[in-house]
């Protein structure tokens, strides 16, 4: 039995920018705001022992191996972002069972400031479609236990696969109680996250309905190395976003605030070149840490394109939206059908499209962290089409386009669903986050005709674990803004079946040879920590229709 550890990569100099006074200022702040809870948080029999304040994590499965992650924190001043701590020896043990009786992998590598004191081990040589226990150790005091699970044999004859559904996790707008709803089901084999895990912001920017619920770390918007991986670290201390990571592996892409709003190849939204340093410096320090902090396996280095196999059941291509594309269009432009610009890049575009007519499995799924299928807002109310305009990205003017999504980029589109139909290539799922509402869509070939024209795919759109989202910009009463909103949105956009502008929660993907399904699930309230989840829909698209139907169970 062999293991093998691939480093976290770090470079020098990742942040080009002059040290200025006022970052200089927000980090020595934030290491005083973090310092004393962190050490507190240590074991009282020894300060200066080695601790898991972070938790454990496994992802990217495969049939003979899993990527593990930790973050060993040596002493008390060791915060995440601080360059700060000693090198420390950090060992991992995988086994077959809980109590670790059954040891069939064991490794050590050493944790260093260089990479924020991040753990990566790529452990291989296991057992495909196996559960299996590992911890991390250093110094004497032992990680927290967790399960994670392989992927099935590339030519297994898969009965079933079940993943969790999630995106869009606002730290200051409420609990992470999706998580924990989803760690205690026990049944999956792996959970997606299609982007935003972390958001940029400063403190109280985008909060739950303008209200804090919960101040994050640091309190600046980031723009720096430091500020990403304090983030990041803020975020990994939250309880039910480890009991998830502790259940099952992740399998993650990014969407624009791992970066910052609106993130393209060349800038964003939320990025003033100059004023906040060069944009080349901030996405180079946003990946650094993402890939120190996530356990994403990097296929190409640098992004978060890949593909995995679930037996002969399902392959699942993960798409980076950000690294490569052009600049959104602007208002009025004409441009979102320029065959000059472009969302996927021309490498990554032409590698999707292999894979899709290569795919010898039942289902291919997409990754997707914005929404592919065409969007109108139609005959909208002036007080519905402004909030929805603010949400989507739209013109608040009320052109009915999201040039953030595929709808600014129609000629790659155009080309994909070109290969799906000429290729004759059956049962894609795109599964998708971002726009903070719930969504069961036909992706038509042609949107102004359909459903005349064929469906060459089918999309599942997951809401928001907490970030703001219709109801919330109005702060009208859960519910009724969707009552209004999503008959409307239905009858200018007949490929829609479903749409739910106002709730919380997650989705559960469960995939048959016969059928792939989405239950969707909400939250009570995303401010109070013990909210309860309900289910309140199902979609399904049936093998060989490539269209959306309603299902009156969950699985």
């Amino acid at each position: 039995m062999t293991s093998r550890y691939r480093a976290s990569t770090s470079s020098e100099g990742v942040n080009s920018l002059s040290p200025r006074r006022r970052t200089v200022v927000k980090a020595a702040a934030a290491t005083a705001v973090l310092a004393a809870p962190l050490a507190a948080a240590l074991p009282a029999r020894a300060a200066e022992a080695p601790a898991f304040l972070h938790g454990v994590a496994s992802g990217d499965p495969l049939p003979d191996g899993i990527l593990l992650w930790t973050r060993v924190t040596p002493t008390s001043a060791s915060i995440p972002g601080s360059g700060l701590g000693p090198d420390t020896e950090v060992s991992w043990t995988v086994a077959k069972d809980k109590a670790f009786n059954t040891i069939v992998a064991k490794g050590s590598t050493t944790a260093t400031a260089a990479s924020d004191h991040t753990v990566k081990a790529d452990i291989r040589g296991l057992e495909p479609a196996t559960d299996y226990w590992f911890r991390f150790s250093a110094g004497g005091t032992d990680s927290p236990a967790a399960r994670t699970r392989t992927a099935p044999a590339a030519d297994a004859a898969v009965g079933g696969l079940r993943f969790g559904v999630v995106s869009c996790a606002n730290w200051e707008a409420g609990y992470f109680s999706p998580y924990r709803h989803l760690a205690a089901r026990g049944d999956l084999d792996a959970w997606l996250h299609l982007g935003d895990y972390i958001y940029e912001y400063k403190s109280g920017e985008y909060a739950a309905r303008g209200a804090v619920v919960r101040p994050h770390a640091p309190a600046n918007e980031i723009l720096t190395l430091a500020d990403y991986r304090t983030r990041h670290g803020r975020y990994k201390t939250d309880p039910d976003l480890q009991a998830l990571h502790h259940k099952a592996p992740v399998v993650a892409i990014w969407d624009d605030h791992e970066f910052a709003d609106n993130a393209w190849s060349g800038g964003a939204v939320n990025h003033t070149e100059g004023a906040e340093g060069t944009w080349s410096a901030r996405q180079a320090a946003a990946k650094q840490a993402y890939f120190e902090w996530m356990p994403v396996r990097p296929a190409i280095a640098g992004t978060t394109y890949r593909r995995l196999r679930f037996g002969k059941l399902a392959d699942l291509s993960l798409l980076d939206l950000r690294s490569f594309r052009s600049q959104q269009a602007s208002t009025g432009s004409g441009s979102v059908d320029d065959p000059d610009r472009t969302i996927t890049g021309r490498a990554q575009l032409d590698w999707l499209k292999a894979g899709l007519k290569a795919s010898d499995t039942r289902w291919r799924l997409v990754g997707n962290s914005v929404m592919i299928s065409p969007f109108s807002v139609g005959s909208l109310p002036a007080d519905l089409l402004k909030p929805l305009a603010k949400l989507l990205g739209l013109p608040q003017e009320g052109i009915a386009l999201n040039t953030d999504q595929w709808d600014g980029y129609t000629d790659d589109r155009r080309e994909l669903l070109a290969h799906l139909r000429s290729n004759a290539i059956r049962n894609t799922v795109f599964l998708t986050g971002d726009i903070h509402m719930a969504w069961a869509n036909d992706v038509p070939v042609h949107a102004g005709t359909y459903p005349l024209s064929a469906s060459a795919a089918t999309e599942f759109v997951v809401t928001s674990v907490t970030s703001d989202n219709l109801d919330d910009i109005i702060k009208f009463p859960e519910g009724t803004v969707s009552a209004v909103a999503a008959p409307i949105i239905r009858a200018a956009n007949r490929h829609v079946h479903w749409v739910d502008t106002d709730r919380h929660g997650y989705g559960v993907l469960d995939i048959t040879a016969d059928r792939a399904q989405m239950d969707y699930y909400v939250l009570s309230d995303r401010t109070d920590r013990n909210a309860t989840s309900s289910w309140v829909r199902s979609y399904r698209t049936r093998s060989g229709t490539q269209k959306v139907e309603r299902t009156y169970d969950p699985v």
